[in-house]
């Protein structure tokens, strides 16, 4: 479980195929708290992707992407070179900063217009209907693993504000229209969407025999 707030950027320094498994090391950042912490088989949010330390060497932690993941998210869409966002998991006696994150990746949106107003940014992202659907105005969503506040919701797309700190300390910063993002949409939409999916087709929700 994670909160959504980064930690650190981190720097892919080698993309290794090795079958269907993708081995993706890692430079850890200096300014990662308590990093030397960290130990095998911790779990980190890699832009969003829960996935677990499999290497730890010089400052560097590696990890194993299988299909699926590489599929699903943008992992497969990453280079040597590329920034991604860093978040070690919420320990039990840790501060809920932003909202429950569970580092499962619903999907991926586009990054489709970036409007600069003062020192906020806003960003608009396409995605999938069925995404959007469990999306609601001033609710949470998780953004390449940074938690965030919806503020505006269409059938298949949304927006965000983004202060100053977000854009310096994470890779929203460096994103450009086109770009794609992995994307978690909030827990307690999943719940309600299955709820309400399972209310309307059950039997009763119909009524008894005079509609009632």
């Amino acid at each position: 479980m994670f909160t959504g707030l980064v930690e650190a950027t981190g720097v892919i320094t080698a993309l290794d195929q090795d079958g269907p498994t993708l081995r993706v090391t890692i430079e850890v950042p200096a300014s990662l708290p308590d990093a030397d912490s960290t130990q095998i088989g911790d779990s980190i949010s890699i832009s969003g992707c829960c996935l677990t330390v499999v290497a730890i060497e010089d400052g560097r932690w590696s990890f194993e992407a299988g299909e699926e993941t590489r599929s699903k998210t943008s992992l497969g869409d990453r280079k040597v070179g590329d920034h991604v966002n860093l978040e070690r998991s919420l320990p039990v006696n840790g501060r809920m900063g932003g909202h429950f994150v569970q580092g499962h990746v619903d999907g991926t949106a586009v990054v489709s217009q970036i409007d600069n107003d003062g020192e906020w940014t806003n960003m608009f992202f396409e995605m999938d209907e069925s995404l959007a659907e469990q999306l609601v105005s001033k609710g949470s969503i998780t953004v390449d693993g940074i938690s965030l506040t919806v503020v505006h919701v269409g059938p298949t797309s949304f927006s965000v504000a983004l202060i100053p700190h977000t854009l310096q300390m994470t890779t929203l910063g460096a994103r450009s229209v086109g770009d794609r993002v992995n994307i978690e949409t909030d827990i307690l939409g999943k719940y309600v969407k299955k709820f309400m999916a399972q209310t309307e087709s059950s039997p009763a929700a119909g009524g008894g025999p005079n509609g009632l």
